[in-house]
């Protein structure tokens, strides 16, 4: 078979590359656009979900991802220790979802 009859149904003015260069920029087109819509998002809100667990004081309102809702009374290096209702329970710092400083609107108001 010839090489040259594989290019006979390629439109006239265009040669064999274009064709994929085209198809190389429309593939980039859609990284970058779930790039900045999905992932650099999502990335920034972990960022800034892992500095407010870093900041936890005494005194705040955290909300565990098991949805207990509790004051934080004392602070160790990864577990914290909340009040909530008549009981104290200990969780782990990285379990705790939300953080709501007092006199703060919470982030899902915003």
């Amino acid at each position: 078979m010839n090489i040259e009859a594989l290019f006979v149904f390629a439109p006239s003015g265009q040669g064999a590359g274009s064709g994929m260069t085209i198809f190389l920029v429309q593939m980039l087109a859609i990284v970058a656009i779930f790039y900045f819509l999905i992932i650099r998002p999502k990335v920034q809100q972990e960022k800034r979900h892992r500095e407010r667990l870093e900041q936890i004081r005494k005194g705040d309102e955290v909300v565990t991802a098991g949805g207990i809702v509790g004051e934080v009374v004392h602070l160790k290096e990864d577990k914290v220790t909340i009040k909530s209702g008549e009981s104290r329970l200990v969780v782990q710092r990285s379990r705790i979802a939300e953080v709501r400083v007092p006199g703060e609107p919470s982030e899902s108001r915003r």
